[in-house]
């Protein structure tokens, strides 16, 4: 059995494809959000207990959630979007749109409620975002959002949880 040019072709796009998925979304083996100092702040073994093990993972190693799979992404009801880690107000629920990347998007936080990072595990900068009070990794923020800001807040659904609105 001889091996074609395009089968040879096909199974190193499909390696670099399959490499390339891993690196994004792999847990990272140190987290910015042990960096610096927050309001909010509990030993590694007290973030285990208190998150879930994906919670864990994104918020406190900066692993990033598969597309499409959280909850949080089909949420449309009025209410507040908040850290998973510390129960933080982040986002209004009016700021949320569907942006087709399958992670909760955003086009603006509430005051004060995150920082950012520059993130360069890709290879290439991105600005990291991530809780003013816990520092834990929410996502990522780009500039190609809808107006009024023109930004695309893509966050991890599970670094976040829901409050309904009242009434």
């Amino acid at each position: 059995m001889s091996i074609s040019r395009r089968s040879l072709l096909l199974g190193a796009t499909a390696t670099a494809a399959l490499g390339a998925a891993g690196l994004l979304f792999r847990p990272m083996s140190s987290s910015r959000a042990a960096e610096g100092t927050f309001e909010f702040t509990l030993t590694d073994a007290e973030w285990k207990k208190k998150l879930n093990p994906l919670s864990y993972q994104v918020l406190r190693h900066e692993y990033t959630e598969y597309p499409g799979t959280s909850e949080l992404l089909y949420e449309h009801r009025a209410g507040i979007f908040a850290c998973a880690g510390c129960d933080l107000p982040l986002f209004d629920s009016k700021t949320k749109y569907e942006s087709g990347t399958g992670w909760p998007s955003f086009y603006q936080p509430l005051d004060n409620a995150v920082g950012e990072s520059t993130d360069t595990k890709l290879g290439y900068p991105r600005t990291e975002v991530h809780c003013s009070r816990c520092g834990g990794h929410l996502g990522h923020v780009f500039d190609d959002g809808p107006q009024p800001t023109g930004l695309r807040y893509c966050m991890n659904g599970a670094a976040l949880q829901f409050h309904p609105a009242a009434g």
